[in-house]
């Protein structure tokens, strides 16, 4: 599960993530049922922030909603799932994006895609990609084009680039694009006034989403001679801060001209989450919840002077990390297998699995959370930050 907006489940009142769940999974069949099962793999968080917009600007109506049947993602349960014109432009943009991506690591013969063979394969499934996606924009009035044009001048902007070369030259493919996709949001949902705000947000969303990837990348990009914006405009990251702080608070103005039929989700991903995002992207916080994961929840009796939790014990946050208990490893071949299996049900990216050679209890990526915020009493939502409660209409002050 990739994209930057990745919230953290101890931070969502239940209500909201019981939402962000139901976009998420929506995205995610809205892909298998357009487009068959590999498809699912452009399942991303990013991409359903435009379902969220177009359920937020919409009025409540029956069959928003379906019940989707057992998943191993979520423990063979089934659930409600978001369904409708906004799961299927953001399905569109997903595979036309990720087709775009294939297609740039084909070019620069990534990994395993220097190879012939596999790099034949790999650009036979964007082929398809890009047209399922095209197939699927036309059908709820999005052109695609738009897409695929900032996508093509992508490349060609990038061999431009140098020392010198303003950073914002390199990212203006990638806010054009969600610019056309945020504002698309306001036709789905009736509201063509609010196009143009939306337009603004998501022109800054695809400012920060390309920043943060740079920046995420710098170190490895530097290891392996890839091609960084940061590094071949000469950014620093002291500029960098300065444009995701400067986008983080343009998308907020944004927001606020939108009418929303129901802001708060969509307002807790654009504004708490995304600001989440650009302080783990700079590494300027860390997560409260890593120590109970290391270390085990707090003890529930007395305090033992000898105990797990004594000063530099294993379970002392200060201490040594206790030691794994001993497993019987699987062999190459189970292992692989059982690999397999996770990678293909998503429990890598999205669940809590068993490592497939060790056996250790594992979480996956994007079960990852990050500095936790305040919440609000009256809503329960988060609202950090916040001049006042901004996530619901309580009026209360945070």
């Amino acid at each position: 599960m990739f994209g930057i907006v990745r919230p953290c489940r101890h931070r969502l009142s239940e209500g909201l993530r019981t939402q962000w769940m139901a976009h998420l999974c929506g995205l995610c069949l809205a892909l298998r049922g357009d487009h068959g099962q590999l498809a699912r793999v452009v399942t991303n968080c990013d991409g359903l922030l435009v379902s969220v917009l177009t359920e937020a600007q919409s009025e409540r109506t029956t069959g928003w909603r379906r019940t989707a049947g057992p998943c191993p993602l979520r423990g063979m349960r089934t659930a409600s799932v978001a369904r409708g014109e906004g799961a299927r432009l953001a399905a569109a943009v997903s595979l036309v994006l990720a087709s775009a991506k294939v297609r740039d690591h084909i070019s620069d013969g990534d990994g395993l895609l220097a190879r012939r063979p596999v790099a034949a394969a790999a650009r036979w499934v964007a082929a398809s990609w890009g047209r399922a996606g095209a197939r699927t924009g036309s059908a709820v009035g999005f052109d695609t084009a738009v897409l695929v044009d900032a996508v093509d001048r992508q490349a060609g902007l990038e061999s431009l680039a140098g020392p010198g070369t303003a950073i914002l030259t390199v990212t203006e493919p990638t806010e054009t694009a969600t610019a056309a996709a945020f504002a698309h949001t306001a036709v789905l949902a009736g509201r063509p006034r609010n196009a143009e705000p939306l337009a603004e947000a998501g022109l800054l969303f695809g400012r920060l989403a390309h920043l943060l990837d740079a920046v995420e990348d710098r170190a490895a990009d530097a290891a392996s001679g890839a091609w960084n914006p940061l590094t071949a405009t000469g950014t620093s990251l002291e500029e960098a801060r300065r444009l995701a702080d400067d986008a983080l608070h343009g998308i907020r103005l944004a927001l606020r001209e939108v009418t929303f039929a129901d802001k708060r989700l969509a307002h807790v991903l654009l504004v708490h989450e995304l600001r989440n995002s650009v302080d783990r992207a700079f590494g300027t916080t860390a997560c409260s919840h890593d120590a109970p994961r290391l270390y085990g929840p707090p003890p529930s009796g007395p305090y033992t002077p000898n105990g797990p939790y004594a000063p530099g014990g294993p379970g002392d946050p200060g201490g040594p990390p206790p030691e794994p208990p001993r497993r019987d490893r699987r062999g190459l071949i189970a292992g692989c297998a059982v690999w397999l299996g996770l990678a293909c049900t998503c429990q890598l990216c999205c669940g809590t699995y068993e490592d497939p050679w060790n056996r250790e209890r594992k979480q996956g990526a994007c079960q990852d959370c990050c500095d936790c915020c305040d919440v609000c009493e009256c809503c329960g939502n988060c609202c950090d930050g916040c001049d006042g409660c901004d996530c619901c209409d309580c009026g209360c002050d945070c």
